[in-house]
């Protein structure tokens, strides 16, 4: 019998899941994707599937903004495992090495200030960068070990939570591309003993807080009651997470034009930068960059209707 292709809808808007720990990010969006029955999806970044908490998921024409997203500063928990070195950083590794643990939060707490502000990071083997097309973690897995260059990443907040039994809690305020399991391997490494993550929590990812987060339990449940449908009262506006930009409201003759592609002049437009754009009925209808002649110029449409 041949298979009846599914219908999938046309649904637009951000949602904030509470992603599970053991869930790849693509497996927990493909995961919601089929909940929403939803045409198109993505993801705003990668969680290990070690770490749980803040993913925000876009779809349909919320997919356009997730570049925004993904460059967006990052909130941390970190439980760190001392005295246990693993071959990923974190507890999903091979153990390479057990040390007596002979420090604990004096020693710890004097050395934050270090990992404060701008650093720099040597990105782990384990992780998606690429070499020559391949993900280093799939080099990583073949055993194989290649140099990587330093990057320079921001840590805004850096505060000890709580020290006991060889554990130690952290929070963590970060810029993107930041490392928290090399953070934590190479505060393991000044102590002396080596350290790796036992747990992570996203907490905050932008302007998204666990605070705005649903669980994959709660969106089954919903499903289970009302089908996808049920879902959508969960999705957040597609321009959700730009909400830190100015908003220009255009007249409806400026936003035909903007509409196709023409940069507009627009009352109180800021002199430079990126802003977000609504038409004369208060719908979001795009993005736009502040151009040199003080035009706004098109970046990203929203699709009408």
């Amino acid at each position: 019998m041949a298979q009846v292709k599914r219908i999938r809808r046309n649904v637009s808007g951000i949602l904030v899941l509470d992603k599970p720990r053991g869930l790849t990010s693509n497996a927990a969006l493909q995961k919601v994707r089929w909940l929403l029955n939803a045409e198109k999806a993505g993801h705003t970044g990668s969680l290990d599937p070690l770490a749980t908490g803040v993913l925000p998921l876009c779809f349909g024409e919320a997919t356009k903004f997730s570049q925004y997203l993904l460059d967006a500063d990052k909130g941390y928990e970190t439980l760190m495992q001392l005295g246990v070195i693993t071959s990923t950083g974190d507890a999903e590794g091979e153990v390479l090495e057990r040390r007596e643990v002979t420090v604990g939060r004096p020693e710890l707490e004097a050395l934050l200030p270090r990992f404060r502000g701008e650093i720099k990071q040597i990105p782990p083997m384990y992780s998606a960068l690429k070499r020559d097309g391949q993900p280093l973690y799939k080099l990583a897995r073949a055993g194989e070990v290649v140099e990587r260059e330093a990057r320079s990443v921001t840590i805004t907040r850096l505060e000890l939570l709580a020290c006991e039994n060889s554990q130690a809690r952290l929070s963590v305020a970060c810029s993107k591309g930041t490392y928290i399991r090399t953070l934590v391997e190479d505060l393991g490494q000044l102590l002396g003993c080596g350290a790796h993550v036992a747990e992570l929590r996203r907490t905050q990812a932008g302007p998204f807080d666990l605070a705005q987060a649903v669980s994959l339990e709660a969106l089954e449940q919903a499903h289970a009651e009302g089908g996808a449908e049920a879902l959508d009262r969960f999705l957040l506006p597609e321009d959700s997470g730009l909400q830190h930009w100015p908003l220009l409201q255009l007249s409806e003759h400026s936003a035909y034009y903007w509409l196709h592609g023409q940069p507009v002049r627009a009352p109180e437009a800021p002199k430079f930068g990126m802003v977000r754009v609504q038409d004369h009925t208060g719908r979001f209808i795009g993005i736009g960059e502040v151009s040199d002649d003080g035009r706004i110029a098109p970046r990203r449409l929203i699709r009408s209707e």
